[in-house]
């Protein structure tokens, strides 16, 4: 056989969301990006979408997708895979839930597939697509695949339109949902009460089979059946078809059951001799009814789940005031841009980030933050949008629009964190996969078995009804989601995002917690207080400072921005730097006019071989008053001693106290001087204090510390993320540098030390939920399911009914949300 030449085979392709992309010059640099790749023949990226692909010749190599990601990523951009969002319309329960992800996963080119009950949604990650060229293939290709691989199940599917995502659209779509579901409820309602009426008027008007009021049951009973519950009839239907029965096919399996046995004994009554009279007409209505009335209070107390997500979209204004030469021009904030001129009136919500470039204001940023009161806001401060601006007239320069703004940035945290799952709800998910077949087998035992004693084809129905409706797995599949999306919600609000759920498990398990110091426990605004010369320099202290700041000047460090603003403060001169290096945990270096500079630790000074003994003492001394010594080095010879004094927090602690009252051990770890770690522990009751860390000594030091427990960390800068990465959960300031926060599990998004105490307390309140869920859930289909199949009746002459069992099922799934919904109350506090 021929080979093939390398041109005819298919390609297959990456397809990745790449975040960051502005311009066409930005394309061509992630398009090159990717093509330097070994293997990649070709890549494609649209400005647009923000959708990058990676085209291979022949099957994608192992490691090319980490290798694609890796190149974009050393540009400066953010990639992950492509990632779409469906609403799914008809999951009812935890089957639903499996054969749905099952479905989308059988797609090509699908990776990971994650629906949630809760919410209704599927999240599917696209990894490699197998197919025609780029250019052929559809763009909604994918999209249309799932949807219909879904709706082959018996499910609807259809894709999410995050392009507004201040629109109410979704919501309405959901109060449209209710309204349908009110009008089947009273519908049923309406056709059920007569048909009650007449069953228990039977006996009196001498109800018999083929006369007009059996035959007028019939009639209501059909209309109860395949009216209001077509949909049940129909989804069940096609489950069982498929071979993959989920809460409908057992409901419709009860109940068609019910209204086939009583169409029999009303049409054909010598098909089953003996069993006139015995019409289950009414039963299987009110199964229908009862069903209805449940899904629509679990459909209500779901959305309610919701509304901290909802309240953040809704943060967002639709219009903005745009200044335009010398006009105000009322536009949609989607179709700002960066550098637009804003003006914000007092009341009203600043429309997205930006800089105040006039007036001055308090801004309330409390739905942001969790903090209580209005910061100040003035020139050259930055604002967030979503914020309510108060008795002040602002104008803004937008510095951030639509995707990239922060409350969207939260918005995205939220929903990811709420669309996720824990590992035991993934066991949940397996176990309702088999669940509902299980059901089935226990109810044609149950029938059979009734039969065998001789009670007679109407009771052992009766029972096999009972087992079929009292077991659906609606309370299973919802126990975990919903509190994930109640306890995220909650926690946002607060100004706690959690990036995956996962951490909520990690952390309510967590008792060991280890903070940085710079930044995290202190303000991370220290002031140079003290300004020390070597004996026997001839630098004056402003030329000292002038020098420092002139290297500090290119530094993110806050301890930089210290020496800068004194400079600036005191007059010192400043000039340009050249050959500028930053030695993370020791320090700065440079060239200034001519003249070599380097600034930081004594750890420094040994590394570049220098003489420092001569300022040591003094530098001690600063050391154990709290404050951060750094040396200045001037061409070679330690010339000066700067001292810089940070704040603590307004916060820190009272942190630290609620963590140890909850029994956690808490740590400090710092590349500060030990004097003044060992100052700051003593302020803050912290007795295990590390100091003098570089950034992966903390790493390396935090897993000796906390040996097999569950390890936090805590921290804001580019220094902490080698530690925030090492541990079990890192946590994040929002306040800190953008490494930092994307390395981080949690970000706290005001920067206040008692967040940390509120992700604790959130975190167990979770977790306490969902067992508490769970053991409802197991333990009602563990006590119910014997008590339906009769097993009581020889013994204790105690039954459910069909009737009973479906109100006892639909109760169930409400006091599951119920339940959920108290996190919306839940206290953080020790």
């Amino acid at each position: 056989m021929d080979q093939l030449s390398p041109l005819t085979l298919p390609q297959y392709s990456l397809r990745f969301q790449v975040d960051g992309m502005s311009c066409a010059s930005c394309v061509g640099r992630v398009e090159r990006a990717i093509s330097s790749v070994p293997g990649v023949i070709g890549a494609t990226a649209n400005v647009i979408g923000g959708l990058a692909e990676a085209h291979f010749q022949g099957p994608i190599p192992e490691g090319a997708a980490g290798a694609v990601v890796a190149a974009v990523r050393v540009i400066g951009f953010t990639i992950r895979p492509e990632i779409l969002g469906f609403d799914v319309d008809g999951m009812h329960c935890g089957s639903c839930v499996r054969r749905v992800e099952q479905a989308a996963l059988g797609v090509p080119g699908v990776a990971a597939a994650a629906a949630t009950l809760a919410t209704s949604r599927l999240t599917v990650t696209l990894d490699a697509r197998l197919g025609a060229p780029p250019s052929t293939r559809t763009p909604d290709g994918s999209e249309a695949a799932i949807e219909a691989a879904i709706a082959g199940l018996g499910y609807t599917a259809h894709r999410e339109d995050h392009a507004d995502r201040s629109s109410d659209d979704r919501h309405a779509a959901r109060e449209a949902d209710d309204a349908r579901s009110r009008r089947d409820v009273l519908i049923a309602a309406a056709l059920t009460v007569p048909l009650l009426l007449i069953t228990m008027g039977g006996p009196a008007i001498g109800l018999r089979s083929g006369e007009p009021m059996a035959l007028l049951s019939l009639l209501l009973a059909t209309a109860v059946l395949f009216g209001p519950g077509r949909h049940i009839v129909r989804t069940g239907a096609r489950t069982i078809w498929h071979r993959a029965p989920d809460m409908n096919a057992l409901v419709l399996l009860g109940a068609g059951a019910a209204w086939l046995f009583s169409a029999i004994v009303t049409l054909l009554p010598g098909l089953l001799p003996g069993q006139a009279g015995h019409a289950y007409f009414d039963t299987g209505s009110v199964i229908v009814t009862l069903i209805l009335l449940g899904r629509l209070l679990e459909s209500r107390a779901r959305h309610r789940t919701g509304e901290a997500v909802r309240g953040l979209v809704q943060l967002q204004p639709r219009t903005a005031r745009l200044r335009r030469g010398t006009e105000l021009v009322e536009v949609p904030v989607g179709t700002l841009r960066v550098g637009d001129l804003l003006q914000v009136q007092p009341g009203e919500r600043l429309p997205v980030d930006g800089v105040v470039t006039e007036g001055q204001s308090l801004v309330d940023q409390s739905m942001l933050t969790g903090e209580p009161l209005p910061v100040g806001r003035t020139v050259g401060d930055a604002v967030v949008g979503g914020t309510l601006n108060g008795n002040g007239s602002l104008t803004i320069r937008a510095s951030q629009v639509g995707e990239a703004t922060v409350l969207a940035g939260i918005v995205r945290m939220v929903e990811a964190a709420q669309a996720g799952k824990l590992p035991i709800q993934a066991v949940l998910d397996r176990v309702t996969q088999w669940f509902v077949p299980a059901i089935i087998l226990a109810a044609l035992v149950t029938f059979t078995g009734w039969m065998l004693a001789g009670a007679g084809i109407a009771v052992a129905l009766g029972f096999a009804m009972s087992v079929l409706i009292v077991a659906c797995p609606c309370a299973m599949g919802l126990a975990t989601p919903v509190s994930i999306m109640v306890g995220t919600g909650r926690a946002a609000e607060l100004g706690v995002l959690f990036a995956r759920p996962m951490v909520l498990q990690r952390l309510a398990a967590a008792d060991f917690v280890a903070f940085d110091k710079t930044g995290t426990l202190t303000t991370g605004r220290p002031t140079v207080t003290t300004i020390l010369q070597a004996p026997g320099t001839a630098l004056s202290q402003p030329d000292l400072l002038g020098l420092a700041a002139s290297v500090e000047a290119r530094s993110e460090h806050p301890l930089a921005a210290a020496v800068v603003a004194a400079a600036r403060e005191r007059g010192a001169v400043t000039a340009p730097v050249e050959e500028f290096a930053a030695l993370p945990g020791f320090g700065v270096t440079g060239r200034v006019q001519g003249r070599t500079v380097a600034i930081g630790s004594a750890r420094l000074m040994t590394r570049l071989g220098l003489d420092a003994s001569g300022l040591e003492a003094p530098a001690t001394a600063l050391a154990g008053q709290g404050a951060s010594p750094m040396l200045v080095a001037i061409d070679g010879r330690v010339e000066g001693l700067l001292g810089l004094s940070d704040t603590l927090r307004a916060h820190s602690t009272a942190a630290v106290a609620a963590l140890r009252a909850r029994g956690t051990q808490v740590a400090m770890l710092t590349g500060d001087h030990p004097a003044t770690a060992a100052f700051v522990g003593k302020q803050l009751g912290i007795d295990t204090v590390l100091a003098g860390l570089l950034p992966g000594d903390k790493a390396l030091r935090l897993r000796e510390l906390a040996g097999k427990r569950t390890l936090v960390f805590v921290g804001d800068g580019i220094n902490d993320a080698p530690a925030l990465a090492e541990a079990d959960i890192g946590i994040a300031m929002g306040t800190g540098t953008d490494i930092a926060i994307e390395s981080a599990d949690v970000v706290l998004v005001s920067g206040d030390p008692m967040g940390v105490v509120t992700a604790f307390g959130l975190a167990r309140a979770v977790m306490r939920n969902i067992h508490q869920n769970l053991f409802w859930a197991f333990g009602y289909n563990v006590l119910l399911i014997p008590v339906a199949a009769g097993v009581l009746v020889p013994a204790l002459g105690i039954s459910l009914s069909p009737m009973l069992a479906a109100a006892a099922m639909a109760l169930s799934s409400v006091f599951v949300l119920s339940n959920a919904l108290r996190l919306r109350r839940a206290s953080v506090h020790p």
